[in-house]
């Protein structure tokens, strides 16, 4: 943006500041210019959970960078976003740089497109896997699963653990929020909870993610108890490519549609026992 004094063009200072709620609607522009399909509520959900980094020119939001506190060890970032009329700027560095300074000296965890590749493997992230996301119409029947039941409040604690084992890393303040916005599922193993799967809100429709269980099966039980309540509505779900969920997803009419390289600044995370994460929040809570 320039400005015009005295018959004279200037252009605007850019100032980089903290993510505040006064920037959800520029970021809502900005993810609609990039034709990624946030909500308001999906942003202000993400600015509530999280914290973040933004590019402003004369008031506008140009660019937006945002990530989440999983203790003193690890973070995850995403929602990294610079207007198409400032790309090639040099913003997309700035603004990434002061969020891996504001991370201190975490490990860092995102998931790339293709075009962020170049700029992460510069600030020394490495690939170390690939999320596909699946989205459609879900075509399922009520599964007959008698260790899967609906959540309780009390069943908090243990699903925040279960959380912690099958990422590697705490979360416990993200995995309240998500439960409390969502409808929570667990697998209830003689009282034990070996696995939960949480489906809310999101984008064109509902995500189901997490999904967090100790082997395959359970972990599309999990699913299917999450996609029989969602007949008729439109779904996503971004799973690890290594987990071999895709093929059964397709079949439930759940077709993939985009990849992501997971990618890691520092040391990754280590999954306790056998607990696994199958299916994220989405790309940028990881």
């Amino acid at each position: 943006m320039t400005l015009e004094y005295a018959g004279k063009t200037f252009s605007a200072p850019l100032e980089l500041m903290a993510f505040a709620t006064r920037h959800v609607p520029g970021a809502l522009k900005l993810s609609q210019e990039m034709a990624w399909p946030y909500r308001r509520e999906d942003w202000e959900f993400a600015a509530m959970v999280g914290q973040g980094l933004v590019l402003e020119r004369a008031g506008e939001v140009i660019g937006t960078a945002m990530w989440w506190n999983y203790g003193e060890a690890y973070a995850s970032a995403g929602m990294i976003i610079v207007t198409a009329s400032a790309q090639g700027g040099g913003y997309g560095s700035r603004l990434f740089d002061g969020l891996l300074d504001a991370t201190g000296d975490r490990s860092v965890l995102l998931n790339s497109t293709d075009e962020g590749l170049t700029l992460y493997k510069r600030r020394g992230f490495t690939a170390w896997g690939t999320v596909h996301q699946h989205q459609g119409l879900p075509n399922v029947v009520t599964p007959n699963a008698r260790n899967v039941r609906p959540a309780t409040v009390s069943d908090l604690a243990a699903i925040q653990v279960f959380d912690g084992r099958a990422t590697g890393m705490p979360r416990p303040s993200m995995v309240a929020a998500l439960a409390d916005v969502g409808d929570v599922v667990v697998i209830d193993r003689e009282g034990r909870i070996a696995g939960y799967a949480i489906a809310r809100r999101f984008g064109r429709g509902y995500v189901v993610g997490p999904v967090a269980a100790e082997n395959p099966e359970e972990a599309r039980l999990l699913i299917l108890a999450q996609l029989a309540t969602l007949r008729g509505q439109f779904v996503r779900i971004d799973v690890d490519a290594d987990q071999g969920l895709g093929d059964w997803l397709e079949s439930l009419g759940l077709k993939r549609v985009s990849y992501a390289t997971a990618m890691v600044k520092g040391r990754r995370p280590v999954s306790d026992g056998a607990a696994r994460m199958y299916a994220l929040a989405n790309q940028s809570f990881g």
